[in-house]
């Protein structure tokens, strides 16, 4: 919990930024992206952190990508990428509300093959990252290269 908005929005920022300036790291194929890697409990609360951190890394990521913006002209790839990661975003946050109401049953062997789950979608996720920032780089090298122009030759 935040005291107040200005803790929140700050603390987001750190974030955001945080994983874009990672991300640009990564934009070579040798160099893939990867999620926090975490050692959690295997419980309830365990999954609920995992669950949470996935989707503020996933909104994260989605939020430096478009910024201010509510739509990208992408490539057909990382179009792909991010249609991807939205749908394991939804399933990541579907996880951690039945995760934190304790009105729903959790019982721990459930918990822990759901956590066995996260594993394969956290290297999913990772992979369509990766595709979507190495995408996006090699559109923009395209880009670049389409705009480059040599000096004229004087006559």
């Amino acid at each position: 919990a935040f005291d107040n908005l200005d803790a929140a929005n700050e603390l987001l920022s750190v974030l955001v930024m945080g994983l874009w300036n990672r991300l640009t790291r990564h934009q070579e194929r040798t160099a893939p992206f990867r999620l926090t890697r975490l050692d959690l409990p295997a419980s309830r609360e365990g999954l609920a952190t995992l669950a949470r951190i996935r989707r503020e890394e996933l909104d994260g990521f989605v939020e430096g990508l478009f910024g201010e913006r509510e739509s990208l002209d992408l490539p057909e790839r990382a179009h792909k990428a991010i249609s991807a990661l939205a749908e394991i975003r939804a399933m990541v946050e579907g996880t951690r509300e039945l995760a934190e109401n304790p009105a729903k049953p959790a019982d721990p062997k459930e918990v822990a093959a759901t956590l066995g789950h996260f594993r394969e979608l956290t290297r999913i996720a990772e992979h369509e990252l990766h595709e979507a920032v190495l995408s996006c780089s090699r559109a923009r090298r395209q880009l670049l290269q389409a705009m480059s122009i040599e000096r004229p030759v004087p006559h």
